[in-house]
């Protein structure tokens, strides 16, 4: 199947699952966002708090990330090769690598509670916020191990074609969340704890189907016999995910300096803002996301098996039709920016900054597929080193510069339109390092 069938159709049948899984990665995001909002007297401060966390919870994901795509990317290069030892041995290190991290991350996290909380928010936040931050952020913390092996789970059961599964186990783990947000938030009057609450339980629930389906057919079975926690595949591991937990990584800490400069130039009404617009934008990219994933394994399991036009062919595929796609999303996100934003929080302060900021990202968003089908394609080849540089260049390269310098000269309006001046530096770096793959590729 992933050498002979012709590669539009197989991306399509391995992206529509994909695409639909990181939509619902994007809805545990969306979801606490919007109920914490209709909180009675503490919907600003609630999706403050939510938003403050969500750095914390962006790391959790990279680490995720990158164990499950380093060891994803690594066994579907193997399967395609022909060395299934090797893949089964990375599976269950993979694994075992995201659970023990997971572990820590837990123990430290609650040990140094108040000091993360203080470093996320930014000073001007008030001790209620910080408050409701830290109910947030204590309960999610206990959902961190969960979190990380599913993500580990679900990608390597996407790199083995398994598309399908992976996106069943998200999706019920999304069905718990969305579900229980309304009846613990606002049923049961426990605020941002009902939605800390919520989203562990339906990342719990997740885990556990995504475990199951490990088991079924020809997938690699995980076995405590196959973990192998040494240099040579934590160095793979490192190779295949270092992009991952860096794009991820970078996220996290653009949204952390994006609540500090909001909060510093617009209190807490810019910090929902700034936080329903990351959430929104997030939502929308987690589709083209998604389509690039279903090149992945394409992309991986042919270049393994030295069919690098099938690589190319995907490659300029994937670019078209997302970038098309992006095209559409910007044009909705500009039209209707107000609109978008009162969806979440009808709070005149939160409206006019959301609404703002929205349309100046919305303005680059189209930018974006060139940006991620590189990153992507070059990390699923195994360029670590190049995938590593595209990856930190949106949220870290870029961003960060662009965030503490231009609200000096322009205020608020330069935190808003801070992710789209990185969008059009991204772009111009990421062109030149895929150009001379791609190259080789076609001397081949």
């Amino acid at each position: 199947m992933m050498t002979e069938t012709p590669v539009p159709k197989l991306i399509m049948r391995l992206a529509v699952p994909t695409i639909i899984s990181m939509l619902v990665t994007g809805l545990y995001n969306m979801a606490d966002t919007y109920f914490v909002a209709q909180i009675p007297d503490k919907g600003t401060q609630a999706t403050a708090a939510v938003g403050i966390v969500f750095p914390m919870m962006a790391v959790i994901q990279a680490l995720g990330f990158m164990f499950g795509h380093g060891s994803g990317n690594f066994l579907s290069r193997m399967l395609g090769a022909g060395k299934k030892k090797e893949a089964s041995e990375m599976a269950s290190t993979g694994f075992a690598l995201a659970l023990l991290t997971g572990l820590l991350v837990l123990s430290l996290g609650t040990v140094f509670l108040r000091p993360l909380t203080e470093f996320l928010a930014s000073s001007d936040v008030t001790e209620e916020t910080l408050d409701l931050t830290m109910q947030y952020a204590r309960i999610i913390l206990i959902g961190a191990p969960f979190m990380m092996c599913q993500f580990v789970i679900n990608n390597q059961l996407r790199f083995q074609g398994a598309a399908m599964y992976a996106m069943v186990g998200l999706l019920a783990g999304a069905v718990i969340n969305v579900g229980l947000d309304p009846l613990l938030i606002l049923g049961f009057d426990m605020g941002v704890r009902g939605a800390a609450l919520a989203t562990i339980s339906g990342q719990a629930f997740s885990f556990i189907i995504l475990l199951a389906g490990s088991r079924r057919g020809e997938n690699i079975k995980l076995h405590f016999r196959n973990i192998h926690i040494n240099g040579y595949y934590i160095g793979q591991v490192l190779n295949g995910g270092f992009p991952s937990l860096v794009r991820q990584g970078m996220a996290a800490i653009a949204t952390v300096l994006l609540n500090r400069a909001a909060g510093e130039y617009g209190q807490e009404a810019a910090i929902a803002g700034m936080s329903i617009v990351t959430r929104v934008l997030m939502m929308l990219s987690s589709a083209l996301i998604g389509f690039g994933q279903g090149y992945q394994p394409v992309c991986s399991f042919n270049y393994g098996a030295g069919k690098k036009d099938r690589v190319r062919q995907g490659f300029w595929f994937c670019l078209r039709w997302g970038t098309v796609f992006l095209v559409v999303v910007s044009a909705v996100c500009i039209l209707f920016a107000p609109d978008i934003v009162r969806i979440f929080r009808d709070e005149p302060a939160v409206v006019e900054v959301g609404s703002a900021a929205l349309r100046y990202q919305a303005a680059t968003l189209p930018l974006l597929a060139t940006t991620v089908m590189i990153n992507m394609m070059l990390q699923s080849i195994g360029k670590g080193v190049k995938a590593s540089v595209t990856a930190s260049a949106r949220n870290g390269l870029f961003f960060i510069p662009a965030i503490l310098v231009l609200p000096i000269f322009l205020g608020l309006t330069g935190v808003e339109m801070a992710q789209a001046v990185a969008d059009v530096c991204s772009i111009c770096l990421a062109i030149p390092l895929a150009a001379s793959e791609l190259r080789k590729m076609r001397e081949v």
